[in-house]
């Protein structure tokens, strides 16, 4: 059975930075051909949106952002831990959401968040507050 655990998430003052972790367990490198890994986050009272993207087979070529957090974040993954990580840089109160890994076989592309992932973690919550 597939689980992502997130951690890394806590509470920090405009301008701060954290740093997100996800790894993945009940599968290997050899399970899929490749994966997508995203980031997604869900502010209270706010839609689930996706933050970043990244492609097992295109991990030195960077990921997807979405504009609000380009520039700011980075996604980067080790194929070989099952892992992804998100750094987040420059926080801004509009960040403060639960964050979500999310897992699905396959590819990412720009528009990788209006395809299903399989696979969900339980959530990070990030509070950015002066």
């Amino acid at each position: 059975q597939v689980q992502l655990v997130e951690s890394g998430g806590g509470s920090v003052q405009p301008g701060g930075s954290l740093n997100l972790t996800c790894v993945g367990s009940g599968y290997s490198e050899s399970t899929y051909d490749s994966t997508c890994m995203a980031w997604f986050r869900q502010a209270p009272g706010k839609e689930r949106e996706g933050v970043a993207a990244l492609w097992s087979g295109a991990v030195e070529a960077g990921g997807y952002y979405a504009a609000p957090v380009r520039g700011r974040f980075t996604i980067s993954r080790d194929n070989a831990k099952n892992a992804a990580y998100l750094q987040m840089r420059r926080l801004r109160a509009d960040d403060t959401a639960m964050y979500f890994c999310a897992l699905r076989p396959g590819t990412c592309g720009d528009l990788y968040y209006r395809d299903p992932f399989d696979h969900w973690g339980q959530g990070t919550q990030v509070t950015v507050s002066s």
